[in-house]
């Protein structure tokens, strides 16, 4: 396949375009200085002259708190972004896949969040990211709406990404204790991309690791496990006590009711995910160091 990838210099842009090119794909990578998807002459002009099978959107703006301060920018790059995408993808005839994400729930349900559920964001960014869902799938009949949260992998920014790193370093760590979702590898989030772009089947779908889920705390805790360091370092809060510009949701745990149905597997579990890259990353730092 022939497939353009947007945000191609984040964490889960990288996964894919090597999940891509590992299975023998011309893979088109922009990041956002090739590429701003906000631009919608440039998106246009690239997708209509590349022509790919499949564009896939891993570009947004996951500043949370950033998008709430921002709201305009969160709009142009969540909501108006998709939406550019989806218009050129089917001028192009590609299919479209383009990232949601799990805040686009208000995070009242006590259980797993399923395509039956219905979305109520609590801050910008989960208002601009679902919009940006329902822009791309009314601007082409050929778009997958791939909800994901709780990403983890390696180059990642976030903390779920780095505690073990940080640890490493004998940084203090804050984890929050009542905030819940499911962790996802981002290595096995570009493996299931790269599967719903080949069969083109086009719907929202929730694609998270296998588990009960976790909460900071507890992906923390687990990941200091993993590594053989100690959790002394650790301080567990709650999230109001951070104080933070944007409300998340207390639980945004998420199921997919449409992947089995057509055949796909659960991803392994998010402490197998998590087991494999604390190992891939020990890997990485020893060869830097020889």
């Amino acid at each position: 396949m022939k497939i353009l990838i947007t945000g191609a210099s984040g964490l889960v842009g990288r996964a894919l375009a090597r999940e891509c090119s590992g299975r023998g794909d011309e893979v088109l990578a922009y990041d956002h200085k090739a590429l701003d998807i906000g631009e919608p002459d440039a998106v246009e002009t690239v997708i209509g002259e590349q022509r790919p099978d499949a564009v896939i959107n891993c570009a947004a703006w996951t500043d949370v708190d950033g998008c709430e301060s921002d709201p305009d920018r969160a709009q142009r790059v969540n909501a108006l972004g998709p939406e550019n995408l989806a218009r050129a993808s089917r001028n192009a005839g590609a299919v479209l896949i383009t990232i949601s994400t799990d805040y686009v729930f208000d995070g009242r349900k006590d259980g797993f969040y399923t395509q039956r559920d219905q979305p109520s964001p609590i801050s910008v960014y989960g208002h601009s990211k679902l919009e940006g869902e329902r822009r791309a799938q009314a601007a082409h009949a050929r778009t997958i709406v791939v909800r994901s949260g709780f990403i983890f992998g390696p180059g990642g920014k976030n903390f779920l990404s780095n505690v073990v790193s940080l640890a490493e370093r004998g940084a203090k760590l804050k984890a929050i204790r009542d905030c819940w979702g499911t962790p996802t590898y981002g290595r096995d989030l570009a493996r299931r991309l790269r599967e719903l772009a080949e069969l083109d089947l086009p719907g929202i779908y929730h694609v998270v690791n296998s588990g009960d889920g976790a909460s900071f705390e507890t992906f923390s805790v687990e990941a200091l496990r993993l590594a053989g360091l100690s959790t002394d370092i650790l301080e567990v809060v709650t999230n109001d006590s951070l104080g933070r510009p944007a409300p998340r949701p207390r639980n945004s745990r998420m199921k997919c009711l449409l992947s089995p149905a057509i055949g796909l597997a659960p991803l392994r579990s998010w402490q197998e995910g998590l087991a494999h890259f604390i190992r891939e990353s020990h890997k990485q730092a020893l060869k830097t160091q020889i």
